[in-house]
């Protein structure tokens, strides 16, 4: 089963690669851009058939190694 994760920095962490890419877009030319924030996206294929069993499995993988949860936040998408 394919599992997408979303990882994002929680609301009030500052986000100094966001705000260079922000500078950035704006210094190419591109108007109104007024805040980014930056992430990650990983893609796990697991072998897990049970969509609840995937979720908590995800979940777990998240918890322990691919998000810091002090500082971020995270989605799991199944599909």
């Amino acid at each position: 089963m394919k599992v997408k994760v979303h990882v994002t920095l929680k609301p009030g962490v500052l986000d100094p690669q966001g705000s260079a890419i922000g500078h950035a877009l704006v210094s190419l030319g591109f108007a109104g851009v007024e805040n980014v924030r930056q992430g990650k996206y990983i893609e796990l294929d697991l072998a897990e058939t049970d969509p609840a069993k995937a979720r908590e499995a995800a979940g777990a993988m998240c918890d322990k190694l691919l998000a810091n949860t002090v500082i971020e936040n995270y989605t799991v998408d199944l599909g």
